[in-house]
């Protein structure tokens, strides 16, 4: 059976981010992608330029669409911009009954502009919080969640992420792009657990859309059937993967996007190396020689 995710976020012109990054996690991980569109925005590597937040009834047109004929294994909802809009969501998750929610509780653009009302926070806490199987909050968005400054260190995060959990989260995993160190460290928190998860931090201005782009892994495995601490490692590894090989895309002025599709490139650079392999070692069944079965007849 196919599986099949929804987005539920903003559209990002660049393509970089948001909806365009979700659905592109989608393909490269084999899972279907749909998606409902909350806001439009004019945007680059180098910055949001505008803002046009879709009408809520469409909003939730859209979800009802997409569940009426698509089986949905697992929801990604990423920016939402506005309490009227995370009220539609919230409803729309619930007539459904989703499953497999990962919220990613987008607050800001990686350039700084703000992408959800300050007036809507305490919304998403109320209302969407308790209805996600998984929050991932980067720093900053984790503090702001739980009330106070971004964790600098591993036992704060954890305390950030219990906080969030008393909100109603059945687990949170806090996204550690923003500290500082060596390595970049996750950590998931669930209410009998903690598992970390840790890679190399990567000197590279090219990680729009990051975010972005874990959650989306995170909810493809989810819709594939992994368990979650299974899907958060993979989402994990991809998600590292595709800031290594984003320098080899060149795109943008400013802090360009992850490189989504690393594997296929990868594959498509093996295939002639292969092919070339096979003819130098004789590989293949070899074609007969007319001449020679005439001879031994």
């Amino acid at each position: 059976m196919t599986a099949i995710a929804l987005t539920i976020a903003g559209s990002d012109s660049g393509g970089g981010a948001g909806i365009q990054a979700d659905l592109k996690t989608f393909a490269a991980l084999g899972v279907y992608g749909a998606c409902a569109v909350t806001a439009v925005t004019a945007q680059n590597t180098e910055g949001v330029r505008a803002i046009h937040d879709v009408p809520p009834e469409i909003v939730a047109a859209q979800i009802d669409a997409v569940f009426a004929d698509l089986a949905v294994g697992a929801v990604k909802i990423g920016m939402l911009s506005r309490r009227a809009t995370i009220e539609v969501v919230a409803d729309a998750l619930a007539r459904h009954a989703a499953r497999n929610v990962v919220l990613d509780p987008v607050m800001a653009a990686s350039t700084g502009a703000r992408l959800l009302a300050e007036d809507a926070v305490e919304a998403l806490l109320d209302l969407l919080v308790p209805r996600a199987w998984i929050v991932t909050p980067n720093l900053p968005e984790a503090a702001r969640l739980a009330g106070g400054m971004p964790a600098r260190s591993e036992p704060e995060m954890e305390a950030q992420a219990r906080a969030i959990l008393a909100r109603g989260a059945r687990n949170v995993l806090i996204k550690g792009g923003h500290g500082t160190g060596a390595e970049s460290v996750d950590l998931l928190v669930a209410p009998d657990r903690v598992l970390r998860l840790a890679a190399p931090r990567i000197a590279t201005t090219r990680t729009h859309g990051s975010g972005c782009t874990f959650s989306s892994a995170l909810a493809a495995g989810l819709a594939q059937g992994r368990e979650l601490d299974a899907a958060a490692r993979a989402a994990k590894d991809y998600v590292t993967a595709a800031i290594v090989a984003a320098d080899r895309l060149q795109v943008g002025r400013g802090g360009g996007p992850l490189h989504h599709f690393h594997t296929q490139e990868r594959a498509e650079r093996s295939a002639p190396e292969s092919a070339q392999a096979e003819q130098a070692c004789g590989a293949g069944p070899a074609r007969p020689d007319p001449e020679a079965t005439r001879r031994n007849t």
